[in-house]
This record gives structure tokens, C-alpha cells and sequence, in this order.
């Protein structure tokens, strides 16, 4: 199934393999463990929480997964788009019923078992005082459109606003990245 990119915020959006975000986590440190390395991966063989959203999606029910939170073997070959998070349910669930994908070690929020992996600060815009990641929320996050090569990718700024309270993780969807991001008081 081909897409074209035919607009330009899609040319900025990450179109590479979500297997290239799961590289780079494991090339960071590994994050504080609360719990013995074998009770770690009990809890996330059995992750259970993960929302798969909705088949709201252009490619929904398709037969692979086109959610880029997600790597493995059963991910389409096609650009991932931001914009896919969470609308490939179906396809997303079955295929990671059957283990042929995982969550990628940049999702991953396991409470009481491991810290965030916050990433580094590659991104264009790291290091200006708002957090450009889109796997957080709050009055501590820039107010420009959210990319998803962004994840990841301003470490200092997003473990700041995070430590102070301004952001929390993310849960559910980001929304249409077309859209004004909304104003906090």
C-alpha cells in the first residue's frame, strides 16, 4: 500500500521504521530498575494496559500494525505517521497477540518498575525550556505543532518540566497534528 506525502507537515513527520526509535533506546543507558531485572521482564511480557485505540485510521484493519509505538515483524513497510498512533487497533492487537510486535522501549511507562526513557537531546529544538515530545502533556510542553521525530529526542527539557510537574505522560491518543495545540493556564 503506497502513501504519498503530499503535504508539508508530513514531510516532517518521522518516516523511518519505528525500529530506528527502539536503536537508539537501546544504545541509552538503561533506566533505573525498582524491581530485580527477571521481575522486569515478567511485568512487561504481561503488560496488559496498553490502549490500542480505535481503527479510526486511513490503514486500519489492513492487516499490519501501522501504529509506530510499536516494532516487529507484523509493523507495515509503509512510513509511520504520527498521526496513526492509536487508530490501527485490530491489526495492532492481533498482531501483538500473536507476538509479532512489541512496544517500543520509547512507550513504555511501567509504573514502579522502570523510569522513562527520556532519550537524549539531538532534537532541533532541545534544550529551550518546553518539552517537544510528544509522549507527554502540560503547560510545560511547546506550544509549536508536536513531530513525531521529536520523540526521544529532548531528554533535558522533558525530565525537567516532568520533575516539576509541568508535563505527565501522555495517555491516549496526540490528536490531529493539524490542529492548534491547546492553550494551558
Amino acid at each position: 500500500m503506497d502513501r504519498k506525502v503530499n503535504s508539508p507537515m508530513r514531510t516532517r513527520l518521522f518516516t523511518a521504521p519505528i525500529a530506528a526509535a527502539a536503536i537508539v533506546a537501546l544504545a541509552l543507558p538503561a533506566p533505573a530498575i525498582a524491581a530485580p531485572e527477571a521481575d522486569l521482564t515478567m511485568l512487561v511480557g504481561s503488560f496488559e494496559g496498553i490502549d490500542f485505540g480505535d481503527d479510526a485510521g486511513e490503514f486500519a484493519r489492513d492487516g499490519e500494525c501501522d501504529d509506530l509505538r510499536f516494532a516487529g515483524e507484523g509493523m507495515t513497510d509503509t512510513p509511520l505517521l504520527a498521526e496513526d498512533m492509536y487508530h490501527d487497533a485490530s491489526d495492532c492487537r492481533a498482531a501483538f497477540d500473536a507476538n509479532k510486535i512489541t512496544l517500543s522501549p520509547m512507550f513504555m511507562r511501567l509504573s514502579g518498575a522502570a523510569e522513562i526513557v527520556w532519550g537524549d537531546d539531538s532534537g532541533e529544538f532541545s534544550r529551550d525550556g518546553e518539552c517537544d515530545d510528544m509522549r507527554f502533556e502540560g503547560p510545560g510542553m511547546t506550544f509549536t505543532p508536536l513531530i513525531a521525530e521529536d520523540i526521544g529526542r529532548d531528554a533535558s527539557d522533558c525530565r525537567t518540566a516532568f520533575q516539576k510537574g509541568k508535563i505527565t505522560w501522555r495517555v491516549g491518543p496526540v490528536g490531529r497534528l493539524d490542529q492548534e495545540p491547546a492553550a494551558f493556564s
